[in-house]
């Protein structure tokens, strides 16, 4: 079992990035993927989800919601983040998840059953 998160950097504020989650065939058939962060002394807190069930269902956090994309290519079973307009507050270590059941609310942290080890985001 293995979610390898990249692209994570330093970036001025109103700028982009995009994050890649890596993973294993039988991880990305998982029913349902997230992007998470979390800042030292904070709760991790979902930032989008994406489940696969009878339908493909995108949820975000409100606080992204029009500046983040998440979405996935199958043949490279990679899960992204795209990170537009990015402001101080996005500031987080980002940590990708893998939910093996689709009876899940993507944005809640305790519904998914593997983690990544994270990648830092740093925008000034």
């Amino acid at each position: 079992v293995q979610l390898v998160e990249s692209g994570g950097g330093s970036v001025q504020a109103g700028g982009s990035l995009r994050l890649s989650c890596a993973t294993s065939g039988d991880i990305f058939n998982s029913k349902c993927m997230g992007w998470f962060r979390q800042v030292v002394g904070k709760e991790r807190e979902g930032v989008a989800g994406i489940r696969s069930s009878s339908d493909v269902t995108i949820e975000y956090a409100d606080s992204v919601r029009g500046r983040f994309t998440i979405s996935q290519n199958p043949a490279k079973y990679t899960v992204y983040l795209e990170m537009n307009s990015l402001k101080p507050e996005d500031t987080a270590m980002y940590y990708c998840a893998a939910a093996l059941s689709d009876l899940v609310d993507p944005l809640r942290p305790q519904d998914y059953d593997y983690w990544g080890q994270g990648t830092q985001v740093t925008v000034s």
